[in-house]
């Protein structure tokens, strides 16, 4: 079905194309003859474009479809030469068949080249713009599908923790208990936008490093340094979180004292630059936490949702693993 929007651009592109071809400086008047003689390209024209290019063209059957247009021409050029230039041009030189044939395809073929092409035109655009929605639709969907991956992994990690202090039966397990649970609370109910304030995320950190913190005990230290951060600046949630939670793996695995981790943000402009430092003890087990779901599904979503846009290095040494991440950020919408 034709949109009004397509209508009107056709009405108008119509008018012009008419005009173009129908207006004579020698004698500048517009008749109904001429009026009569544009309608039965249009027809043709429209012939070709709504239902050979559709059942054809875009079917890939591109020999039909140039062997149906050549049908429609030379229809149209026989209607012509036979039925009108007769009845409305007896008895002059457009009349005669043999002349009139060669001269009509100079009339015919540029209207019909025109209009069919800037429908052509509008349909390309049109599929383009359908193509370009199906594509944002997918990967919302993707982006939807690697983030709730990222709660239940973290809840994972931390349960088995929390399940270890339960046994020993620590003081600190209801305090734990309660971080966990506002962590857990900004990751299923405060993160669903694709966006989040730059602000916000980074007490989400706070509130994660803390956690964290309860768990190492004195068995290490923990530096967490922020700077120049610009709360007019929105950033994807739980992307940050991912590589903390890393690091905190990786210095507990195999490891029970001298732990470190350092983490460091700052900005610059709209340049968000994340550095994540920590040491570990030599573990076969190393390379299955280096490659898990969480920094998998991260480097993905960096990816989709920061193309060309950021720069993700991981070095790994023997004893020490270091992520820097540097991304620009999207700027809070005012309204």
């Amino acid at each position: 079905m034709i949109s009004r929007k397509e209508l009107l651009f056709q009405v108008v592109l119509h008018i012009v194309v008419f005009l173009f071809y129908s207006f004579d400086r020698n004698n500048p008047r517009i008749t109904w003859i001429q009026v009569l003689f544009f309608l039965v390209y249009a027809l043709g024209v429209a012939f070709i474009t709504y239902y050979l290019m559709p059942k054809f063209l875009y079917q890939k059957k591109h020999w039909r479809f140039f062997g149906a247009v050549a049908l429609v021409i030379i229809g149209m050029v026989l209607l012509e030469e036979l039925v009108l230039e007769k009845i409305f041009y007896p008895n002059t030189r457009r009349a005669n068949v043999i002349p009139g044939i060669y001269y009509i395809w100079f009339d015919i073929l540029p209207i019909i080249a025109i209009l069919s092409g800037f429908k052509f035109g509008w349909d390309a655009l049109r599929k383009q713009e359908q193509i370009d929605a199906l594509q944002s639709t997918v990967q919302e969907s993707e982006l939807q599908f690697l983030k709730s991956q990222i709660n239940p992994h973290f809840l994972f990690n931390n349960m088995n923790n929390l399940y270890s202090y339960a046994l020993e039966g620590s003081s600190k397990t209801p305090e734990i208990i309660l971080e966990l649970s506002g962590v857990l609370r900004y990751m299923l109910y405060e993160c669903k936008e694709k966006f989040v304030p730059l602000t916000k995320e980074i007490e989400q950190l706070h509130n994660f490093i803390k956690l964290n913190k309860l768990q190492i005990e004195h068995r290490g230290k923990i530096h967490f340094d922020i700077d120049h951060i610009n709360g007019n600046y929105r950033i994807a949630p739980l992307i940050l979180i991912v590589f903390i939670e890393n690091a905190f793996k990786h210095s507990q695995s195999g490891q029970s004292r001298d732990i470190k981790i350092d983490i460091r943000i700052r900005q610059s402009g709209a340049t968000l630059i994340f550095g994540c430092k920590n040491n570990h003890m030599a573990s076969q087990t190393l390379d299955v936490v280096a490659q898990g779901i969480g920094l998998q599904n991260v480097q993905k979503r960096l990816q989709l949702l920061y193309p060309d846009r950021h720069k993700l290095q991981i070095e790994e040494g023997p004893n020490s693993y270091e992520v820097q991440l540097t991304m620009e950020l999207e700027k809070t919408e005012t309204t």
